[in-house]
């Protein structure tokens, strides 16, 4: 089961809907942690997924993410934001734009989601970060 049906399972206390049609109850970690406002672990792998955040969690997202996969001597990541209307690419270049870690950044090549994406490349052990 996905994070939206999870998120569906949280917020309203129903089942989520399966391809089916039919309705199923989801007793995992991650829905208990969501129902109880506790935060839910993120895989801290290079890519970010921002479709399943609102965009207010953005701004203080993309900071923290980078922080994380630097410390984890991942230096390469791509934030996916979605093509839309751009706002949250925006959110999301402004974010990089202020942070030191950040080497160089610019949006994807098509076969990695184009416009839709960016591909962001992080300093390593060349520079010091308070």
């Amino acid at each position: 089961m996905g994070l939206w049906q999870r998120l569906r399972v949280a917020l309203f206390g129903d089942g989520a809907v399966t391809r089916g049609g039919e309705v199923e109850d989801d007793d995992d970690e991650d829905s208990d942690a969501l129902m109880s406002g506790q935060p839910v672990q993120l895989p801290i792998d290079g890519e970010l997924d921002l479709h399943t955040f609102r965009p207010g969690e953005v701004k203080g997202l993309v900071p923290d993410y980078i922080r994380e996969c630097r410390a984890r001597g991942i230096l390469e990541l791509r934030i996916v934001h979605g093509k839309g209307k751009g706002t949250l690419r925006r959110t999301v270049h402004a974010a990089l734009e202020r942070l030191v870690e950040v080497k160089q950044f610019g949006l994807a090549p098509p076969e990695r989601g184009g416009w839709g994406a960016t591909l962001v490349e992080l300093h390593g052990d060349d520079i010091e970060v308070d």
